[in-house]
């Protein structure tokens, strides 16, 4: 088994210890900080997203591998990142939209897209779209991530991206959308340029619009 499946393998079996261990060796053989993320990392993030779409584990231990994932990187892989280019995919701004007040999921994608190697500003919950207009001048993303959990505010999502629309700042983002109720008919409808149905696909999904 190589290094990156084994650190892939013990992410997902949440044994710290044993990916700590790994990432050193992998380190400590020159191998890339960027690789051992996109290849041992992310490859292991995606193994539990699987677990998690089978209901073969919660989101709680979900936020956890996470959570544990994001200090790998701060700890031991950023300083090594920041050499080369610590956000090669670009920038994020993320939103739950207005009237919606959920976080978990959102909070789970953006723990995966930092690790994945994004920079994301997170506006939080009940967003207006108007402040979410104001954060993509302000921040100059590339990327756009909206999430509605419930299908009372989905059609806020709509609303947010005809503001963005109205205000010429259309053109220069790409749009994601996710959460419980929407699926791809829907993101097709209102404009976005895709939609993940959870945290792993989102996160590649993301990496994909960014190539």
């Amino acid at each position: 088994m190589s290094d990156f499946e084994e650190i892939a393998k013990n992410l997902a079996e949440a044994n710290k210890p044993k990916v700590r261990e790994r990432v050193q060796l992998a380190l400590d053989q020159g191998i890339s900080a960027k690789e051992i993320l996109d290849e041992g990392l992310m490859k292991g993030m995606d193994i539990v997203g699987g677990m998690m779409e089978r209901e073969e584990i919660m989101i709680p231990e979900v936020l956890d591998v996470a959570h544990f994932m994001g200090q790998i990187i701060d700890e031991m892989l950023k300083p090594l990142l920041v050499e080369g280019d610590m956000h090669p995919y670009g920038k994020v701004v993320f939103a739950t939209v207005q009237g919606d007040l959920h976080d978990i999921g959102k909070n789970l994608v953006i723990m995966m897209l930092e690790g994945a190697g994004f920079q994301v500003v997170d506006l939080g919950i009940d967003v207006p779209p108007e402040t979410i207009v104001e954060a993509i001048r302000e921040n100059q993303p590339n990327m756009l991530g909206l999430s509605a959990l419930l299908t009372t505010t989905m059609p806020m999502i709509r609303t947010t991206i005809d503001e963005i629309k109205e205000s010429g700042l259309r053109d220069q983002i790409k749009i994601i959308i996710g959460g419980a109720p929407v699926d791809q008919q829907f993101a097709d409808e209102v404009g976005a340029d895709g939609y993940a149905p959870d945290a792993s696909s989102a996160t590649h999904l993301a990496r994909s619009l960014s190539n």
